[in-house]
């Protein structure tokens, strides 16, 4: 049986986040229905996350094995001839019988768009937060550097009663801008449920002056949820890049 490695790119809008759900439409369930078509054979899709409802991937991967002798090539064909327009097959490889998309990935990157003036963009009300005031980059910059390292992100978690443990590493938290748009790239070897969007939360606060830059470390410190921010919107967050080796994940 052939073990296939597949990156994906979605647009999260119209969709119950990735996982399949009994009750919802998701993109695990989508990319299914229309692979198992292609390689006329029930298959099971192995994502490397769980993204939220709304929430987007620029570069997604996932697994699938099978008994189909389809080239690589006609994979990416044959698949993004059946799928909707908001979900695309970027590129398929084979990989080794045990090679899992999640369990074996080193880390992951995410990005967070907002669109920071008093008017709306009418052609991204989905694909970025609309955020009406100014943003105070250099108060967010010097706070999301109180991010980076190892830490107990207990604080930035909605529920961290299925994980074993709330430590996880930033190896990076940039924010830039330009015009009305500001984007912020965190880099992890992971990320605890909801954990980017409320960051993101806590520096949206952080630029209000309701929460201050120096206040970040004792947040942490306290591993509650209560002291942090507000959670961020869901379409404002993209999956952007997943990692699998560490040449890769420190290429930059």
């Amino acid at each position: 049986m052939r073990n296939l490695k597949v990156m994906t790119a979605y647009r999260g809008t119209d969709y119950h986040g990735f996982q399949r759900q009994s009750n919802a439409v998701t993109v695990q369930e989508t990319l299914e229905k229309h692979i198992s078509k292609v390689l006329n054979e029930p298959v099971t899709v192995i994502g490397c996350s769980r993204t939220d409802t709304g929430v987007h991937a620029n570069s997604f991967c996932f697994n699938v094995k099978t008994n189909s002798n389809i080239p690589c090539r006609g994979f990416v064909r044959g698949v993004n001839g059946e799928l909707p327009d908001d979900i695309s097959i970027l590129s398929c490889e084979e990989a080794p019988p045990d090679f899992h998309a999640r369990y074996d990935c080193k880390g992951k990157e995410y990005i967070y768009k907002m669109h920071c003036s008093e008017s709306k963009d009418p052609f991204s009300p989905d694909l970025m937060f609309h955020y009406r005031r100014k943003f105070d980059i250099g108060a967010a910059r010097i706070a999301a550097a109180h991010f980076v390292g190892t830490h107990d992100f207990s604080s930035f978690c909605a529920d961290c009663t299925n994980v074993s443990t709330a430590v996880r590493t930033i190896y990076s938290f940039k924010i830039e801008n330009s015009g009305n748009s500001v984007i912020m790239l965190v880099k992890g070897n992971g990320f605890l449920y909801n954990m980017i969007r409320i960051m993101v939360g806590t520096l949206i606060d952080v630029s209000e002056k309701k929460i201050f830059p120096d206040d970040i470390p004792e947040i942490i410190m306290a591993k509650d949820r209560l002291k942090a921010g507000r959670t961020a919107m869901a379409h404002g967050l993209y999956l952007n890049r997943v990692f699998y080796s560490e040449q890769e994940l420190f290429s930059d």
